[in-house]
């Protein structure tokens, strides 16, 4: 995630933060983090001794904010939300000119390669339980995701011209997908300054 972070970017978003996790990982490449996440509660525990990140429970899609972000990113979360359309637009319309939109998602395999994928995915996932102590998160788990590696490509294509979209092992895909400067972005890039503004609950 934090290698797609632009050079001179001053501030992301992290969706469905969770146990803030990422969250943590952008603050050591930006000085400016905000954290949102529906569940309070995990909110609570990922805010204790962190106070440099600003968290924000909430739903991202109702949530009044009040400017872009130089990166957007989020893990393990677009399947969550009812309407994928309205999710990815709504994380598009929240990266900054000059920015990135990072999203590592899970879909449904639906063809022959997918489940070979997902086969080998297993067997990867059982190797590092059994060698490896695995992190588990606390976060609500959607499973089977309600989408097909095909249908997510096809959104993310018609939403974000020009998105780099991977499939992965372990049911994941990734997309990454920058947005093209305007004039005055240009400017902010090269005087390091970000647009005020904030978060805040609807």
């Amino acid at each position: 995630m934090t290698a797609a972070v632009p050079r001179g970017a001053r501030s992301a978003l992290d969706v469905g933060t969770g146990d803030g996790l990422l969250a943590r990982e952008l603050r050591d490449a930006v000085p400016d983090v905000t954290a949102v996440d529906i569940d309070a509660e995990v909110l609570a525990r990922a805010a204790v001794g962190r106070p440099d990140i600003v968290w924000v429970p909430g739903d991202i899609m109702q949530l009044d904010v009040e400017r872009p972000f130089d990166v957007v990113a989020s893990v393990a979360t677009i399947h969550h939300l009812p309407d994928m359309a309205a999710g990815l637009s709504r994380l598009r319309d929240l990266t900054a000119p000059g920015g990135v939109l990072v999203i590592i998602g899970l879909a449904r395999a639906s063809s022959p390669g997918d489940h070979l994928r997902g086969v080998i995915g297993a067997l990867q996932h059982r190797w590092y339980a059994r060698r490896r102590t695995l992190w588990e998160h606390s976060a609500p788990t959607v499973w089977p995701p309600p989408h097909t590696y095909n249908e997510v490509r096809r959104c993310a294509t018609e939403i974000l011209p020009g998105v780099l979209w991977r499939q992965h092992p372990m049911w994941r895909y990734s997309l990454v997908w920058r947005n093209a400067p305007s004039q005055d972005a240009a400017s902010d890039f090269i005087s390091g300054h970000t647009p005020p503004g904030s978060v805040a609950s609807s």
